[in-house]
């Protein structure tokens, strides 16, 4: 069970040390985090969300990966199958999947391409029947791309008083058209 997955366009690997610059910019770009922060993130910051994303992959066996093009190797972001032990109402039963790119890679089927190679690993390798995710009421984008994935919405709530809207994808709803899954 390799953690490593390749697509048409991408290489996703299991966040590394390496990756700390990379993210450190990430997450300080208006550009991504307008949707999931209320501010950008330090340096620090950035290195204790590294450090937990590692960690992740070691007691779970399974985390954020980092997504990376095939062809020349830059950084486009990352998408990821959570276990955050979130304090939501209702509480996650399934493992959660998330996305985030670089605004330079936004709009190219990238996060799409990305998400849906990570379902299907999730749905071969952890035989996850159900997966949720979490975005804000305000981010059509990642609302749209959790519709085409297959995700519906299932409850409106908060998470650390901001709006969110919950959504589940079943194992059974399939990827439908994603070409190669």
């Amino acid at each position: 069970m390799s953690p490593v997955i390749e697509t048409d366009r991408l290489i996703l690997r299991p966040v590394a040390v390496g990756d700390y610059e990379d993210l450190c910019a990430l997450l300080a770009d208006p550009g991504f985090f307008r949707h999931i922060f209320p501010q950008a993130l330090n340096a620090e910051e950035a290195w204790f969300r590294l450090l937990r994303d590692i960690g992740h992959w070691q007691v779970m066996g399974y985390g954020n990966w980092t997504i990376r093009t095939r062809d020349d190797g830059r950084y486009v972001g990352s998408v990821g199958l959570l276990n955050y032990h979130r304090i939501v109402e209702p509480a996650f039963d399934a493992p959660e999947i998330g996305w985030g790119l670089s605004p330079v890679f936004q709009g190219k089927g990238m996060a799409f391409e990305a998400a849906a190679a990570v379902v299907a690993w999730a749905e071969q390798h952890l035989k996850a029947d159900r997966l949720v995710c979490m975005i804000s009421p305000d981010n059509a984008p990642s609302l749209a791309l959790a519709g085409r994935l297959g995700f519906a919405p299932y409850a409106d709530t908060t998470y650390k008083g901001d709006a969110v809207i919950l959504l589940e994808r079943l194992s059974h709803e399939g990827l439908g058209n994603v070409a190669g899954h």
